[in-house]
C-alpha cells in the first residue's frame, strides 16, 4: 500500500530525493484514498516544509526532534524497553519478521525504526496492517500529542496513523508514556541522563506494562498459507 510507504518517506530523514518527490507522494496519497481531505490538509504543510524550505533547515529540525529527544524517538521498543535486554531479543525477532516478507534492513537501521516498520506494513493487506498498526498506537498517541505540543508539522503524519490503526490506544498506557520527561535537546547534561541504561515500564499497573514482546510478535506474525 503507497499510504503506508508515503508516510515512511515522510518520517525519515530529510533528503533531496524527498523533497523532489513531495508531488508524486501527494498524488499517491489522493489516489489510494486511505487519507482523508482531513488527512490531506493536515499533511499538507509538511508536504510544503518538505518540498520548499532549505535541506539543511529541514535536516536539523529533524535531528533535533527524534534523534536527540528519547522521548520522541522514532525507534518503537525504545518506549517499550528502554536500553534493557529485552529490546535486543525483541529487534532479533522483528527483523526475522521483516525477512519473511522479503524486506532488507540496512546495516546502519535498527527493525523498530518506525520509517522500516510502515514500510513493512506497506506490504501487507489492509485489514492486516490496521490490525498491527494497533499494536504500538499508545506509542504513536504519545508521539502525536508531544508532537502537537511543539507545534510541529510532523504531528500530522501520527494523526493520520492512528486514524489507520485498527481501534484506539488505551488511553491508561498513553497517559503513563506521557508522564515520562521531555528533554531538552539544547541541553546536553539533561540529554545524557535521558539515555543512561534504564529499563522503561509503562501502563497503570507496572507489573503488567506493555504486552511482552513475544506476545506483540505473536499477533504481528501474517497467518500460515495453505
Amino acid at each position: 500500500m503507497l499510504t503506508y510507504r508515503v508516510l515512511s518517506r515522510l518520517l525519515s530523514y530529510p533528503s533531496e530525493e524527498t523533497a523532489a518527490a513531495v508531488p508524486e507522494m501527494r498524488a499517491a496519497l489522493v489516489r489510494e484514498g486511505l487519507a482523508s481531505s482531513r488527512d490531506l490538509g493536515e499533511l499538507a504543510t509538511l508536504l510544503a516544509e518538505l518540498a520548499e524550505r532549505p535541506l539543511l533547515d529541514l535536516q536539523e529540525r529533524y535531528v533535533l526532534l527524534f534523534d536527540r529527544s528519547r522521548s520522541l524517538s522514532l525507534h518503537l521498543f525504545e518506549h517499550v524497553h528502554g536500553e534493557s535486554r529485552d529490546r535486543g531479543q525483541a529487534l532479533v525477532d522483528l527483523g526475522a519478521l521483516y525477512a519473511e516478507r522479503g524486506l532488507e534492513i540496512a546495516e546502519r537501521e535498527l527493525p523498530d525504526y518506525l520509517p522500516l516498520f510502515l514500510e513493512y506494513l506497506s506490504l501487507l493487506p489492509a485489514e492486516e496492517a490496521a490490525a498491527l498498526l494497533a499494536e504500538p498506537a499508545h506509542v504513536l498517541d504519545a508521539l502525536h500529542k508531544r508532537l502537537l505540543k511543539r507545534g510541529s508539522s510532523y504531528a500530522a503524519v501520527f494523526g493520520l496513523l492512528l486514524r489507520l490503526a485498527e481501534g484506539r490506544p488505551a488511553a491508561a498506557a498513553v497517559e503513563a508514556l506521557l508522564q515520562e520527561p521531555e528533554e531538552d535537546p539544547d541541553d546536553p547534561a539533561a540529554l545524557d541522563r535521558a539515555w543512561e541504561e534504564t529499563a522503561v515500564t509503562f501502563g497503570p499497573d507496572p507489573a503488567a506494562g506493555c504486552p511482552r514482546t513475544r506476545d506483540l510478535l505473536a499477533q504481528m506474525t501474517p497467518p500460515s498459507r495453505a
